[in-house]
């Protein structure tokens, strides 16, 4: 008898990713030799995920006012493995294999009225020895605030809440999906009696993924995939672009205040010169002046015998008197 398989594993911020690049088949590289590159192509979503899911979760935050404090310890998201063995597989085929997954999907929508919105994706790999699919999702709970305002908030621990959630869970989706028409044995709670645990860790693909998670922290440690990459990058250049258009302003303005302040200099010192030059002709006809009157005194001094020097006392004394 096959077995309606639901396991669940809660992830931090920084695992999610490796996570992201397992599910998505990002890598280059696999540590799983049961997966078939070849098969890639037979892969397909039920949700798909046109970002990461760090960056996913950031827009359904900002989008869905989404509260929680978010710290490096908590559990952001969590992911559902669904699967059955390979002789369910078989026996249903492709068609009766997709509405399983399908109807798995709509579960999980509508499980503690989650909401279809907070599943990031739901990912079928057929690449491998047995189906399974990857459904990644924000464990949100509607609840209500010390006023009594209804809220929607990231709570892993409160979407788990009690010890028997996980029985609950298992309960809930063997009666949903054998009430699609699937033909399968619940299996036991506690220890999984009824399925090896060493077949369970391997149609679950559990241990590889737990390697490939933990070997991409180490190479992602930032948590910034290639497209979060190119984001930011993009980010980093128009942030760049504007400080330069900020600062082409100011030298503009400070360009403009260099070039009135050169003209005005320029300006002075052609005024300059021109009172140099006016200095230099008022001079000269002082000269002249001054010859003048030395030269008509010589010649009073001539025609009266006048003293040259009682002559001059008596003109600087009527210019005194002029002037008062």
């Amino acid at each position: 008898m096959s077995y309606a398989i639901i396991r669940n594993a809660n992830y931090k911020k920084d695992n999610l990713a490796g996570l992201y690049k397992h599910n998505e088949r990002k890598n280059t590289n696999y540590s799983n030799k049961d997966i078939n590159k070849n098969n890639f192509i037979k892969n397909y979503s039920i949700k798909k995920c046109n970002t990461t899911y760090t960056n996913a979760i950031k827009i359904l935050q900002k989008k869905n006012n989404l509260r929680g404090r978010i710290i490096k310890t908590t559990n952001i998201a969590c992911e559902f493995i669904i699967t059955s063995d390979k002789d369910f597989f078989e026996k249903i085929g492709e068609e009766e294999t997709r509405r399983y997954f399908e109807t798995a999907y709509k579960f999980v929508a509508n499980y503690k009225n989650l909401g279809e919105k907070y599943i990031l994706s739901a990912k079928v790999h057929m690449d491998e020895s047995v189906p399974h699919m990857h459904l990644t999702f924000v464990p949100v709970v509607h609840t209500k605030d010390k006023n009594g305002n209804e809220i929607n908030k990231i709570a892993c621990s409160e979407y788990w809440k009690g010890k028997d959630s996980y029985k609950r869970l298992q309960d809930n989706f063997y009666a949903y999906i054998t009430k699609a028409g699937f033909d399968l044995e619940r299996g036991n709670t506690k220890e999984n009696t009824h399925i090896p645990i060493e077949t369970l860790k391997k149609v679950t693909n559990y241990e590889n993924i737990k390697y490939e998670i933990e070997n991409n922290e180490k190479t992602d440690s930032l948590d910034i995939s290639k497209n979060e990459l190119e984001t930011q990058n993009l980010s980093l250049v128009v942030a760049q672009n504007r400080q330069l258009v900020e600062y082409n302003k100011k030298l503009k303005t400070n360009l403009a205040k260099a070039y009135a302040a050169i003209q005005k200099v320029a300006t002075l010192q052609i005024e300059n010169t021109s009172l140099k030059q006016e200095n230099i002709k008022l001079k000269q006809e002082n000269n002249k002046l001054k010859e003048y009157i030395q030269h008509t005194f010589e010649v009073i001094k001539t025609l009266f015998d006048f003293p040259v020097d009682r002559l001059k006392r008596l003109v600087d004394n009527l210019i005194k008197k002029y002037e008062k």
